[in-house]
């Protein structure tokens, strides 16, 4: 797996061993929060790290889970604070395309988000160019920071699925 950043691509572990919480983190991982103005601690390395390799768009319960494992002191209060941080600095994105949780996004990249209502998950829709330009269109006195768009409907493995059901 590689991580895209200013349109190099890097490896994405070259990995070090953090002795006291026993985790594999990615150097990678600690020049892309400095690169964002982020001070890189054992708890942002291992969120950050964990964005960058799920391409699931956790929510915070989800992070939570997954990182308690090999760090028990990490508390979800720790992680929200880190996410936030994360999306102040522009080193991450809050989808709320899910009504009942935030999810998270490590890809920071313009794209579209596909939320399914049969499986809940969240899918990565890539965005054109020439969108892009078009959808910009008419914003010229206003200062964008963000633009988010959403798609809600059925993923092509439930269609399958429901097409395999009806037979």
């Amino acid at each position: 797996m590689h991580l895209v950043v200013s349109k190099m691509y890097v490896p994405l572990h070259q990995n070090k061993i953090c002795n006291y919480y026993k985790v594999e983190i990615s150097m990678n991982t600690v020049e892309y929060l400095l690169s964002f103005n982020i001070k890189p601690s054992v708890q942002r390395i291992a969120v950050m790290d964990y964005l960058l390799t799920h391409k699931t768009h956790p929510n915070i319960d989800e992070i939570y889970s997954a990182l308690n494992k090999t760090m028990p002191t990490l508390s979800k209060t720790t992680i929200y604070n880190t996410l936030r941080l994360f999306v102040e600095h522009g080193a991450a994105l809050m989808l709320t395309i899910d009504d009942k949780y935030a999810c998270f996004d490590g890809d920071i990249h313009p794209h579209a988000h596909f939320l399914c209502s049969k499986c809940n998950k969240i899918y990565d829709l890539p965005l054109s160019e020439d969108f892009l330009e078009r959808s910009m269109q008419g914003v010229d006195e206003y200062k964008v920071d963000e633009v988010a768009l959403y798609y809600r409907g059925t993923c092509p493995n439930c269609l399958k699925k429901e097409k395999l059901n009806k037979n």
